[in-house]
């Protein structure tokens, strides 16, 4: 289990229609899109594909549907987290069944969790329900409330989890991501999770990050990690603060449901997202449009606009 993720792992998500009913159709042919934009990895039902607003059934169709149309191309991260310790289990074994590569959970969140090891035991639970497959927990405290060290997650978790191989790290303490990484010589996969902070991730040492934004413009973020390689920081700045207007321009609405609305100016028709998550409006869908067209977004966006062909 020591097989390490890398590049861009696209935060999918869920297809629903015009009622908001569960719509698997668009999702092969997204995930052709990505993987034609470079995306290397799918994380599936997490914080952008609505898990938390899906049913146990729709969250496994889901699964199912996106496992099938990656078709081993690309690894599928399913995330499992419930506030039910059980369904959570239960989704981890269906994930093991369907041929999921991963499985991924947030902490029970509606009771708090105070300690490390009360956080260990809920993991605990919920990997043994995968144990073939390795297990990341998702660390998002914005979401989650819970603040707790993942240093000490990761230390007590090595002993008693047992397909533990590290965090989808959701947080911006570069400080603690460092420490998790360099952990008993790099023993752990610590992915990133803020698109914003690519740039300083990769500075720190991450490998592989996984973001909603890297549905819509893969493209530029590789540019950043190709100039990073390359050692051109210059460039790789001003890449990273391309991200940060887009960021900014679909921050100014509900967030997913203006992400969703970016995919369909890609050509996808995924609808909004359900409650408590609201729709825009159309005037907010035009005005977003223009928003992104003066930032360039529908040149620098496409496949074809690697790092060199992003013109300043």
């Amino acid at each position: 289990m020591n097989n390490k993720l890398s590049g861009l792992i696209a935060a999918t998500y869920t297809p629903l229609d015009d009622n908001g009913q569960l719509d698997t159709d668009p999702i092969l042919p997204m995930t052709e899109w990505l993987i034609t934009q470079g995306v290397s990895g799918l994380y599936v039902c997490g914080s952008t594909g609505e898990g938390m607003s899906l049913s146990g059934a729709e969250r496994r169709k889901v699964a199912e549907a996106y496992v099938q149309s990656a078709g081993g191309r690309v690894p599928v991260i399913v995330h499992v987290g419930h506030n039910s310790l059980v369904e959570a289990r239960q989704l981890a074994d269906h994930a093991q069944q369907i041929g999921a590569n991963y499985i991924s959970a947030t902490c029970p969140s509606y009771f708090r969790i105070n300690d490390v090891g009360t956080l260990v035991d809920c993991m605990a639970e919920v990997a043994a329900g995968s144990p073939q497959l390795p297990f990341y927990y998702y660390h998002i405290p914005a979401l989650t409330g819970s603040t707790l060290d993942m240093v000490e997650f990761l230390k007590l978790g090595d002993k008693r989890i047992p397909n533990l191989q590290g965090l989808k790290y959701t947080d911006t303490k570069l400080h603690e991501f460092q420490q998790c990484l360099e952990l008993e010589n790099g023993r752990f996969d610590v992915l990133w999770g803020c698109d914003e902070m690519l740039l300083g991730a990769l500075a720190t040492g991450a490998g592989a990050a996984i973001g909603s934004t890297y549905n819509i413009a893969a493209p530029l973020y590789l540019g950043i990690m190709d100039a990073f390689r390359l050692g051109d920081l210059v460039e790789a700045r001003r890449l990273q603060s391309l991200s940060v207007e887009m960021i900014r321009a679909i921050g100014k609405y509900p967030f997913h449901a203006a992400m969703k609305a970016v995919l369909g100016f890609n050509g996808f028709d995924i609808g909004s997202c359900r409650l408590p998550q609201v729709r825009l409006l159309e005037s907010e869908i035009e005005t977003l449009r223009n928003d992104l067209s003066l930032l360039g977004y529908f040149e620098w966006s496409q496949p074809s606009c690697r790092l060199s062909a992003i013109s300043s």
